[in-house]
């Protein structure tokens, strides 16, 4: 399945093979071996040796080392001798993908995660770069590096400069960051509509109870389904003519929102 067409993410830490079969019949759309936070430096090799014995006979992406770190050539050498052909780049900045590129000589689809302000700062060149298939935000790290810490929708408005830049260059709508409590449902929700309403794809999952929310989350509700139909008949009906529908104007965009409702019902990945 293409990545654009995935809505949930579930990371996985690479130094754990019991989880990666269970993480492939989780519901996820994509599955990411995780080399940097979840492994310990003393397990990285032998992570490295699990992500390669998986790979063949499954597919996943993996998130490696940062390029600034002592692990990312070991990290690079594995990608290609295991033929991984999609990985996610933490901490990236322009000089760390020109880096990860150089060495992979276009190997992989590479999904760029924003982690840091000059990352942030860099957004315009890093989407346009040719390299990247999509970006995705570390809110967690970005926080960190920002001094800002995040209740609510303090980031919100970094979330939608990486909506526009996303757009902007052409890419498959981002991928939102993570939300690190899986046992209120409501909760979870609730940031997963924001991340929807702000114009994400899809959300970074730390757990596999997560899955499920993600995947309905972005699935079109019965109302927005009943809706969009509706006005696709009344524009219809109208011939070419403006018309209105529930006392309201329906026009080009209006439209136009209507089919992607429609087309998220029947493309989305489940």
């Amino acid at each position: 399945m293409s990545s654009s067409l995935s809505r949930s993410f579930l990371f996985v830490p690479a130094s754990r093979p019991e989880r990666f079969d269970k993480a492939a019949a989780s519901g996820a759309h994509q599955v990411i071996l995780d080399l940097e936070d979840a492994v310990a430096p003393a397990d990285k090799e032998t992570a490295r040796g699990f992500i390669a014995q998986w790979m063949g006979r499954a597919d996943a992406i993996v998130r490696v080392n940062g390029a600034d770190s002592p692990f990312f050539i070991a990290d690079m050498e594995m990608i290609r001798r295991a033929g991984v052909t999609k990985l996610m780049l933490p901490k990236a900045e322009p000089g760390a993908l020109n880096r990860l590129v150089g060495l992979l000589e276009g190997q992989c689809d590479i999904i760029a995660l924003i982690e840091t302000v000059r990352g942030y700062a860099e957004l315009r060149s890093i989407g346009k770069s040719g390299l990247v298939s999509q970006l995705a935000f570390g809110n967690l790290d970005f926080g960190i590096d920002a001094g800002v810490t995040e209740t609510a929708q303090e980031l919100d408005p970094v979330r939608l400069q990486i909506v526009l830049e996303s757009r902007l260059a052409g890419l498959a709508p981002p991928i939102d960051g993570v939300t690190t409590s899986w046992t209120d449902p409501a909760a979870f929700g609730a940031a997963v509509g924001r991340t929807k309403a702000l114009g994400f794809g899809a959300k970074l999952c730390i757990h596999p109870a997560q899955v499920k929310l993600v995947n309905e989350a972005f699935l079109p509700t019965a109302d927005e389904l009943d809706w969009a139909r509706r006005v696709i008949q009344a524009a219809k009906d109208g011939q070419g003519a403006a018309v209105a529908l529930d006392g309201k104007m329906i026009d080009a965009p209006v439209i136009r929102r209507a089919e992607l409702i429609l087309a998220g019902a029947s493309g989305s990945a489940t």
